[in-house]
């Protein structure tokens, strides 16, 4: 592990296909965001589509990372909102990600070569992460809950010491 300091930087990764319908919640939010918010200038947001090793350096650079995506198999209604760590979603937890590389895959990555954050994912169940076609947009149940997704990842910025001003 490394013994450097990091002065506190946040990225925040949201992550999805905006052109299937509720798997775009990633998206939604990456726009929504700094609409309602204005954010510290420590804090980077990312609209990612999917995560990939070649993130890695992300790991490196800030002290608090967290991911906004679409999740499925919760038993939870659409449009309900969730904050868990990278473990549940990845070690046999109750959250099923839509996408193949999850953050505690990088944060295993980088564990071997030293580097460490912090992390937490904050994710909506949704409705249709699978449409017949594509569609750009929410259903209707993901669209409403989006000022309560954009008010989760907010407050979860705010509670690990970033500034977060509604607007």
């Amino acid at each position: 592990m490394s013994n450097e300091v990091k002065a506190p930087r946040a990225a925040v990764f949201f992550v999805g296909n905006q052109l299937m319908l509720d798997d775009g919640i990633g998206h939604a939010a990456y726009e929504e965001l700094p609409q309602v918010f204005e954010l510290g200038e420590n804090i980077d947001l990312y609209d990612v589509g999917c995560m990939s090793m070649d993130m890695i350096s992300y790991v490196r650079d800030y002290s608090f990372l967290m991911t906004v995506d679409a999740v499925d198999d919760s038993g939870e209604p659409a449009g309900t909102v969730f904050r868990y760590s990278p473990d549940d979603v990845d070690r046999g937890g109750m959250m099923t990600s839509l996408h193949d590389l999850k953050l505690a895959n990088l944060f295993d990555a980088a564990d071997l070569l030293g580097y460490e954050a912090e992390g937490m994912c904050v994710g909506m169940q949704v409705l249709n992460p699978e449409p017949v076609e594509y569609v750009v947009g929410l259903t209707e149940p993901c669209a409403k809950a989006l000022p309560l997704l954009i008010e989760t990842i907010a407050a979860e910025l705010d509670r690990h010491g970033f500034s977060v001003r509604r607007l």
